[in-house]
Parts: C-alpha cells; sequence; structure tokens
C-alpha cells in the first residue's frame, strides 16, 4: 500500500491561530525595496536624476559618464539594503523570468578586493543565451546574447541581490524576449495616441497604456501536492475523479478567505509592499480552494514587470506556509481554471484617462473616438489577438466554466450599442444644424449618464467594456502579460494611425471641420465592426453558428491559432509598425509550436508514468485482495460462496475490464506520441502532438477515473480532489 498519501493527510496541519503582524501603515511599507524616484534624488546628482527621468519619459539614451554616477548611486543604495550581488533581470521566450547574479566585487591590482558595480555593469550584461528558446535565430554553439538596462522599470532589491529590469537581445540584435517587443509597441501607440489625443487637447505630450490584472491562482497543500507527478511535473490533475461536492453551491466565492489562505494572502502582501507591487484587492474565486487578487493599475511595462515578479513571490510565500501555488489555466477537472483578466486602457500625461467620457461633448467625443477606434482595431485583429493568449494550458480553460470561448468577440452593453447605431445614421460630409445639436445633447452630451448605469456584466466575452477600461478576459494565469498587450497596443496605433490619416484627409480635401471629420471616419468604423459586437451567451450553439457567418475566427487550439503569425498582414502589421521584424516573429512563432508540442510531450510522459507506476499497482494490489477474500469465502462455504462474493466477483470484473482498457489506451497514447516525436518541422509536430496524441488524455483519464471509483480508498496513492481542494 502507498503511504505517502495517507502520511501526508495525517499530517495536515490543524488550523492555527492568526499571527500578529508588524502594525506598520502599507504608504509607508510601499516601495522600501525599490529604487524609486524618492531614492534617486537622494542618491543621485541631479544631472544624473535627471538624466534618468528623460529617458524613462522620452525613450532618451543615457551617455556612459552619467551611467557611472547612477550605478555608484544605485550601488550605495543597494548595500545600505543589505545587498550583497546584482542581476540583470530579464523575460526570455520561456515565459517567465532569468537572472544570473554577480557580486558587487571585484581585485585591485595588487589584489586587495574592492566593491565594484559601474556604469558598464548596470548598463549591459551578457548572459548565456545559448539555452533559451531562440526560433532559429541563433545556434546552440552561438552562447553570446546582450541584456540591457530598461530605465522605465525601477530596480529593486529581492532577498540580498539587485534587481535591474533588462532587455534580452541577441548577437545581431534581434530581440529574444517579451519585454523589447511591448516596449516598442507602448512607444508606437504612444505616438499615434498622441497625435490623436492633440485634436481634443493641444497640451497632449505623452500617452500610457495602463494595465491592471488580475491573478487568479489554486492553493493546494503541499505535502499532499507532493503524491501527484502531475501537479509537480505538469501543473495540472492528469486523472482525478471529481469530488462528490464541486463548485455547484458557489458557497466558496466571495466566501470568507480560509485561515491558512488568509496567513498566506497577509505575508504576501507584505512582500509586495516592499517591492512597489501595488495590490489592493483579495478574494475567494468560484472554485473550491481558488483565489484572487488584484493591484492598482500600473503603467504597462511596470505592471508587466510586477506580475512576474509577483509569480515569482507567491511560490516562496506558499513555500513558507506549507503550501503550492497553481498557475495552470486548468489544474482540476470540471471545475472553474484560472485567468488573469487584462484590464487596459489609454491616459494622457495631462491625466485624462481616453476611455472615460467627461462633462462636455468635446470631451465625450474623444472618448467615441479612442472606443470605436479600439472596436474597429480588434475586429480588424481579432485573430492576432486570440494567438496572443494560445498556449497547451490555456487550451483546456477556454470556453470552459465561464471562461470566454475562443472566439473573439466584443461587449459593450445594450446602451452603448444604441448610441452607436445612432451615430452609424449620422450623414455623410457636412453636418446640419440639427444634427449637431441632436448629437452633442442628445447623444454624445448624454454618455456620462449611460455609462454611470452600464453595469451589465457579460462573463463569456473574451473582450469587454467595463466603464472606462476594456477587459481582455482570455488571458490565461500563467502567461507573461507582455505578450497579449504588445498585440493590443501595435494594432491600436495602427488604427489610431489610420483614424488620423483619413479624418486629416477629410479635413484637407473635403474641408469638413474637424468634428464634422471625425464623426464621418467614426460611422464608417462602426458599420465595418459591426461583426465584433456581441452581447450575449458566448457558449451557445447559436453564437457558433452566428460568429461563422460573421466569419470571426474560431481557433479552438493552440497550433490553429497560432498561423495567423506568419501571415503576410502580420508580418507587415509588425513590421511597419516597428514592433516586431519578420525574423523576429517567425522565432516566436516556432518557439510556441515548439513549446506545445514540449508540454503534450510531458504531460504524456507523467500520464504514462502515473497509469503503470501508481494506477496498474494500486488496482492490482486492491484486485488481489478481493481475491483472497473470495477464494477465502470458497475455502470456508464451497459452492455457496458464489452467492456470498456476488459483489466482490462484480467488482473484480470491473476493475478487469478498466485496466485493460487503460492499459491498451495508455500504449497506444505512448506509440503516437514516439510517432510524434520523429516530425522534424515545428507546425507539423505540433499538430500531431494536437490531433494524434492528446485526444487519448481524456479517454485515459476515463478508465483511470473509474477505477479511483472502484478501488478502496486505502489502497489509492494520489490525492483525491476531495483532499486537494476542500482541506482548508
Amino acid at each position: 500500500m502507498n503511504q505517502q498519501r495517507h502520511q501526508a493527510l495525517a499530517s495536515y496541519p490543524a488550523q492555527s491561530e492568526e499571527k500578529s503582524q508588524e502594525a506598520v501603515l502599507r504608504s509607508e511599507r510601499f516601495g522600501q525595496s525599490v529604487f524609486n524616484e524618492d531614492r534617486m534624488r537622494r542618491y543621485l546628482t541631479g544631472e544624473a536624476f535627471n538624466s534618468v527621468k528623460e529617458a524613462s519619459y522620452s525613450g532618451s539614451k543615457i551617455d556612459r559618464k552619467i551611467a557611472d554616477q547612477v550605478a555608484e548611486g544605485m550601488k550605495a543604495w543597494a548595500m545600505t539594503m543589505g545587498a550583497t550581488h546584482y542581476t540583470h533581470w530579464f523575460q526570455p521566450l520561456t515565459g517567465s523570468t532569468a537572472e544570473k547574479h554577480d557580486a558587487f566585487f571585484d581585485l585591485l591590482p595588487d589584489g586587495r578586493g574592492i566593491e565594484k558595480f559601474g556604469g558598464s555593469q548596470l548598463v549591459q550584461q551578457e548572459p548565456d543565451a545559448s539555452s533559451f528558446p531562440s526560433g532559429g535565430i541563433r545556434n546552440t554553439f552561438e552562447a553570446r546574447g546582450y541584456t540591457a538596462w530598461d530605465p522605465t522599470s525601477p530596480a529593486f532589491i529581492y532577498g540580498k541581490t539587485l534587481c535591474i529590469p533588462t532587455v534580452f537581445v541577441s548577437y545581431t540584435g534581434e530581440a529574444l524576449d517579451n519585454k523589447a517587443p511591448l516596449l516598442r509597441a507602448l512607444n508606437a501607440v504612444d505616438v499615434a495616441a498622441t497625435a490623436v489625443a492633440r485634436y481634443f487637447d493641444k497640451n497632449v505630450n505623452k500617452v500610457i497604456a495602463t494595465l491592471g490584472w488580475e491573478q487568479e491562482y489554486f492553493l493546494v497543500d503541499n505535502a499532499l501536492a507532493r503524491t501527484r507527478p502531475d501537479l509537480i511535473l505538469a501543473g495540472r490533475t492528469l486523472l482525478g475523479q471529481a469530488a462528490a461536492k464541486g463548485q455547484q453551491l458557489d458557497d466558496h466565492y466571495f466566501g470568507v478567505i480560509p485561515q491558512r489562505a488568509f496567513q498566506f494572502m497577509r505575508d504576501l502582501e507584505q512582500e509586495c509592499m516592499l517591492l512597489g507591487i501595488p495590490v489592493k484587492t483579495r478574494h475567494n474565486e468560484v472554485a473550491p480552494n481558488q483565489f484572487e487578487l488584484a493591484p492598482v493599475f500600473e503603467e504597462a511595462n511596470l505592471a508587466v514587470d510586477h506580475n512576474l515578479l509577483l509569480m515569482d513571490v507567491m511560490d516562496k510565500v506558499g513555500g513558507r506556509h506549507g503550501l503550492m501555488v497553481l498557475f495552470h489555466e486548468k489544474p482540476f477537472s470540471g471545475i472553474n481554471g484560472s485567468g488573469k483578466h487584462n484590464n487596459w486602457s489609454l491616459s494622457t500625461d495631462t491625466g485624462t484617462n481616453l476611455l472615460s467620457p467627461g462633462s462636455t461633448p468635446m470631451k465625450n467625443l474623444q472618448f467615441l473616438t479612442f472606443f470605436i477606434t479600439t472596436i474597429m482595431a480588434v475586429n480588424r485583429y481579432e485573430e492576432l489577438l486570440r494567438s496572443s493568449i494560445a498556449s497547451a494550458s490555456n487550451d483546456h480553460r477556454l470556453g470552459a466554466n465561464e471562461a470566454p470561448p475562443a472566439i473573439f468577440s466584443i461587449f459593450i452593453g445594450t446602451q452603448l450599442t444604441g448610441v452607436l447605431d445612432e451615430l452609424e445614421g449620422v450623414s455623410k460630409g457636412r453636418l446640419s444644424p440639427e444634427e449637431k445639436t441632436e448629437l452633442k445633447l442628445n447623444v454624445v452630451g448624454k454618455i456620462p449618464e449611460i455609462l454611470m448605469d452600464n453595469t451589465d456584466r457579460n462573463r463569456t466575452s473574451p473582450f469587454a467594456f467595463t466603464g472606462n477600461k476594456f477587459e481582455m478576459r482570455g488571458v490565461g494565469s500563467k502567461t507573461n502579460c507582455a505578450k497579449p498587450m504588445t498585440v493590443l497596443n501595435t494594432i491600436m496605433a495602427r488604427q489610431l494611425e489610420e483614424f488620423k490619416a483619413e479624418v486629416d484627409s477629410l479635413i484637407e480635401k473635403k474641408k469638413l471641420r474637424k468634428d464634422e471629420a471625425i464623426f464621418n471616419v467614426l460611422r464608417e468604423y462602426i458599420k465595418a465592426s459591426k461583426r465584433i459586437r456581441f452581447d450575449g451567451d458566448g457558449y451557445s450553439a447559436e453564437w457558433k453558428k452566428e460568429a461563422a457567418k460573421r466569419k470571426l475566427s474560431n481557433n479552438i487550439n493552440t497550433p490553429q491559432a497560432l498561423k495567423v503569425l506568419t501571415t503576410p498582414d502580420t508580418l507587415e502589421l509588425f513590421g511597419s509598425m516597428g514592433v516586431m521584424t519578420e525574423t523576429e516573429i517567425r522565432a516566436r512563432h516556432e518557439v510556441e509550436l515548439e513549446t506545445y508540442s514540449l508540454n503534450v510531450q510531458i504531460e504524456g510522459r507523467v500520464m504514462g508514468e502515473l497509469v503503470y507506476n501508481y494506477v496498474i499497482p494500486a488496482v492490482v494490489d486492491y484486485q488481489n485482495q478481493l481475491l483472497q477474500n473470495v477464494s477465502g469465502l470458497k475455502e470456508v462455504f464451497g459452492a455457496a460462496h458464489k452467492k456470498m462474493g456476488a459483489a466482490q466477483l462484480d467488482i473484480i470484473q470491473s476493475l478487469s475490464t478498466h485496466l485493460q482498457e487503460l492499459q491498451t489506451k495508455t500504449d497506444a497514447m505512448i506509440e503516437a506520441r514516439k510517432q510524434a516525436n520523429t516530425i522534424t518541422g515545428a507546425p507539423e509536430k505540433a499538430r500531431a502532438y494536437c490531433e494524434t496524441v492528446l485526444p487519448f488524455f481524456e479517454e485515459i483519464r476515463y478508465h483511470s477515473d473509474r477505477l479511483e471509483r472502484l478501488v478502496g480508498d486505502a489502497h489509492w496513492p494520489l490525492a483525491k480532489y476531495r483532499e486537494l481542494l476542500f482541506l482548508k
């Protein structure tokens, strides 16, 4: 009998009283471990401080002499915080972060030691790039890659190490990370949005894309999780019979936070405050042992860095509390998965949210301009947005248990739909005095009142307008937000560029007034983008049929979703906007496909191990016990044993039937996996894993889960759903 599960259950921690915590205001702790503006003022010269601020604002380069001054001040501060090492903290195409630590130490010519950290170490480092995914940009033997300081995201102390956010590029200059394309996309949308915003306010000099992510996750007991190789190696349960109780009572959602989870959250929030991660909201999610936290909105690049840092902090804090944090989008079958909703907006340097209406018709026209242009951008590039959230793990979540479907659509609510319908009727060309009055007083002027009452939500919408922002709900809980944010800001920049060109053309060639030209272009956008607007049930069969009529994509798996990356339109878009070269896009396409294949491959290997090393031995052991029981009955009662042991014999028969099917399906899956491994092309291999290997998983699971129901509890080696999900 396997004892690990039962030992974990026997030693399960009792509820403990909440530990008292230091009574320090969050605002006082916030950012203590960050080299923020306050600390730069104290540790840098005025010249160095102004250079960093200018580089952060406009993207200008920092002179090497100034970099030396910044490095000296940064080192002095870091050492007062107990730091002994520094690292360039970057985001390779693995989807997570990477770092190489170097000490503040060097030798003088006479052999004495010295603490050293200069501008050259701050600005650029050369980590080994050979083992990071590159998608064919470089060969394995070509190890050189460069990390370069990103001054727009402040350095911070993590543990005893000064972490410096950086971009990661190849020896030949191509981006090997997720940060560099994001920074380029943010620059593109800044330039394009600023030009349009100046139609309404000449004082606007910069537009900032903002992001507020909502991080969903599961907490499970670490000792119980260690009985499950699938949780450890794949991040999800590949096998497991559903518990008698799931989420059907809705009693976990927004309920009282369990004490053990609450202590984890308090500890986590203390760490976040020190690191300048502005976490604000915490609550129970729908599924048992599922939770969510959300921060205050930040500039998108910084928000992405903070989310990646947060996930690492969560893992470490979870370990201190004997908990495993699960970020997989679908760690448990039959209950809600986890997403990372990306709430996105645009704000000016004058303090205006461009997706929020104002107090005057002109401010509301500004809102409508950015609102409708966003809808138009999503309409044109919905398939590209879908590709940005594609992954092997997110495929299990999309379209299941409240997660949005793979079909992209936009929800704006009935009130705003009415506004767009009225604007669609605007006459072409010059507006009559009556139309101007009607638009300004009855349509545009009433938008703030409309939004005040527009509280509808559509949980099945992949892209929803929620008052003063758009919420991209399909992003997976493991996903690096940089990927969808790069796509969204790029397509928005392209659409804003085209919008301005069309408006300027009407003003110059048709001699229309500015507001008339804007209304005319918006009217055409409303008509052209109607197909993407949908306020109904995203799960319904009727919507799937309707979406097909509207020619919206329905890429239900990652290999399908990624095809759009290498189309001429995509290559032209990213190239013309200066976000990614064709080489960089094709590299990412290959990396994503390889990652997909490897994830399914790993899950297939783990499933084979579970079946042969855990399930089959447990079933055979229990079957032997039943056979001994039947043999004992026969020995004592003779021919009468058949009637007395009928139940046992039925169970033995059922065990044998499911066991045979389990082995047959597992062997077939292993053979299909071997065949897929012989394929060399990344698209073909990913398709083979998707179409010939993955379908076996559910069949194998079906028979294993039936066996779990039949086998005595004392004989089952893997932690069960009721234990993982309901032990607090």
